[in-house]
């Protein structure tokens, strides 16, 4: 269990961390300065689907782990209290943050979907569908974000 929670919860702990605290995080950014060129261009490269994928490969590892360690009975860091009142980063704990990260997962994933839908010109016509590319990787970035800082940051409702 400690070798899924190393994977799942890895997180970079440099000053950079504000700007993408997580691999993924880092590699959603990538995609999203990377959509612009499609947005513009009206093609999608090769070398774009293949970050893609690692960009899917990078959701789904967290994602597998996270979920055999939710069926472990493992919560968020930030859902648990560890003893008087706080969590192991010495922050008020927030049991609502659990579900939180479950939502922000689900956002990942469903923005994926749709960044394939617009890429394969399905439901949508291919040109009209790749302007709305970077704004699709921009959510996805944001989601990304957001599912390393409700693991760690108490939200509104701390202690309740």
């Amino acid at each position: 269990m400690d070798l899924l929670r190393t994977i799942h919860g890895y997180q970079f702990g440099s000053s950079l961390a504000l700007l993408f605290p997580t691999p993924y995080a880092l590699s959603t950014l990538i995609l999203f300065v990377w959509s612009v060129a499609p947005a513009l261009k009206g093609t999608v490269s090769a070398s774009f689907v293949v970050w893609l994928r690692v960009v899917w490969v990078l959701t789904l590892i967290p994602a597998a782990t996270g979920v055999i360690l939710a069926l472990g009975g493992a919560k968020v860091p930030s859902a648990v209290n560890v003893g008087g009142g706080l969590t192991k980063y010495g922050l008020p704990y927030d049991p609502s943050r659990d579900l939180e990260h479950w939502m922000y997962s689900a956002f990942a994933l469903l923005s994926l979907y749709v960044i394939e839908v617009l890429i394969r010109g399905r439901m949508i016509s291919h040109r009209s569908g790749l302007k709305f590319l970077p704004v699709v990787t921009l959510f996805l970035y944001g989601v990304a974000y957001m599912i390393g800082r409700v693991a760690v940051l108490p939200g509104s409702t701390p202690g309740t």
